[in-house]
């Protein structure tokens, strides 16, 4: 009897330390940005608040401010107001905005939208497949993208309202 908890808990170990070396691995090293500036944003579909299907590839031909968010984040919920006061002043002028929150149940982020006034897209990435195929980390991230879909530039962290603007300045077309 004592011979099998001691084989049990020996294997026990072995899985947490593989485990563990694992996460240290991928933490440390593997490059987490899958895509970079230049490079062509990936395509996606996901499914806004309203239950619309919008696919990133439909923005083509417009700027995208492309944030990703949760309602957790006190940066995110700081400039979001931000994100709405320039989404309305560059919404005609050929520029798009689209937030994806990072895996909340609907209900927290419909009532943290309604509560914020946000108009603009978002949708949720349920399985953070879109998350991962951007190599987001840390929250808040945005992307900047231009008409033809590449990358502009990425920025992390909280973005003042002069920064938003100047941010869609540089992607209009």
């Amino acid at each position: 009897m004592k011979k099998q908890r001691l084989v049990v808990r020996t294997i026990i170990l072995i899985v947490l330390v593989g485990a563990l070396a694992y996460t240290l691995y991928t933490n440390f090293f593997t490059d987490k940005q899958l895509v970079g500036i230049g490079d062509q944003a990936p395509n996606f579909v996901l499914t806004d608040l309203n239950g619309n299907q919008v696919e990133f590839d439909n923005y083509r031909g417009k700027g995208v401010f492309l944030n990703f968010w949760g309602t957790w984040c006190k940066p995110c919920e700081k400039e979001m107001p931000y994100i709405e006061n320039q989404y309305q002043v560059y919404k005609d002028l050929g520029v798009g905005v689209l937030a994806i929150d990072v895996g909340e149940p609907e209900l927290s982020v419909k009532n943290f939208v309604e509560r914020k006034g946000m108009t603009f897209p978002v949708a949720i990435d349920e399985k953070l497949e879109v998350l991962e195929a951007y190599g987001v980390n840390p929250l808040p991230t945005t992307f900047l993208v231009d008409k033809d879909g590449k990358i502009v530039d990425i920025i992390t962290g909280q973005l003042t309202e002069e920064l938003i603007k100047s941010h869609m300045e540089r992607i209009k077309p």
